[in-house]
């Protein structure tokens, strides 16, 4: 029996801002989206950038944001665990995402890992491709902010 990894679900309270973090600061490529009217929610389905191809092709992991137009509260962002994306520099990756108001929750102290939420509470490892870097500052003395 064949198995492939699809997408992973996140219910998201507020569209514009997610996609805001989602696209504009952690760099993910919208591919598809769908507006029910009738179930009053859209999906919005995102790759990362080195996936984009795949994605269009159903080959590579996405992120189906769901967005129920009646406002409701998520909690238990913690609870989900998190996403896990490999970037190629992990201290400019998190350079550019305190730089757009970001949180570094756990920085990457260790030159290999670095965790960062989504607005609403999910939880992103983001690990260095290949090995990982010498430790350097402000990094390697930044204290953690908060729970991931």
């Amino acid at each position: 029996m064949g198995m492939q990894y699809l997408h992973t679900m996140v219910r998201v309270k507020d569209l514009d801002e997610s996609l805001d973090f989602y696209v504009n600061k952690m760099g993910m490529v919208e591919i598809s989206r769908k507006d029910s009217e009738g179930g009053r929610f859209t999906l919005v389905f995102l790759a990362g950038s080195d996936d984009v191809d795949a994605a269009k092709q159903n080959r590579a992991p996405m992120i189906e944001l769901t967005y129920n137009w009646d406002p409701e509260d998520y909690t238990g962002g913690r609870n989900f665990g998190h996403l896990a994306y490999l970037v190629d520099d992990v201290y400019e990756t998190c350079q550019k995402l305190m730089d757009a108001g970001v949180t570094i929750n756990r920085p990457p102290r260790d030159g290999h890992m670095a965790f960062v939420r989504s607005p609403d509470g999910i939880s992103f490892e983001l690990l260095q491709r290949g090995d990982a870097k010498a430790p350097a500052e402000p990094w390697a003395s930044m204290p953690n902010t908060g729970s991931w």
